[in-house]
């Protein structure tokens, strides 16, 4: 992927270089596997839904996990001292994964849960009071004015 010279932006937004690292995140995900294939749902306005499959895997063998704004979620197969099982076919792969997802300031992991060899992790994004629209009324009281 070519690189991208964020500089005009360094020059008008202050702050902007939190969006390099939101680029620099996407590039990396892009280099992801697609294993476990995953659905990302919006439930409403503010929350959504993560659903992996991962089949063949147990609770304990899945770790959900979020630090620094990036959700983690792997799976790990326990060892097991079996017979070598031999297969006619093999489709579900049972393979260790790992998957990462970025996160906005704002959005919060609410619960994981695994039902029926899917996860299903819900999000919310939870907008600030400060951050949310006020009406300013006209006419008001201004700020620094002798009256």
């Amino acid at each position: 992927m070519p690189s991208i010279d964020l500089t005009p932006l360094y020059r008008s937004f202050i702050g902007s270089d939190h969006l390099a690292t939101l680029i620099e995140a996407a590039n990396r995900a892009e280099k992801q596997s697609s294993y476990p294939p995953y659905n990302i749902e919006l439930l409403s306005e503010y929350k959504y839904r993560i659903t992996m499959a991962v089949a063949g895997f147990s609770q304990q063998e899945v770790v959900v996990e979020v630090q620094d704004n990036t959700l983690r979620v792997a799976g790990k197969k326990a060892q097991t001292q079996q017979t070598e099982r031999k297969f006619l076919h093999k489709g579900i792969s049972e393979r260790n994964f790992e998957r990462k997802f970025q996160l906005g300031d704002n959005v919060k992991v609410l619960a994981a849960d695994m039902e029926n060899g899917l996860l299903h992790i819900d999000l919310e994004r939870i907008i600030p009071e400060p951050k949310k629209a006020h009406r300013i009324q006209i006419g008001g009281n201004t700020l620094g004015h002798n009256e």
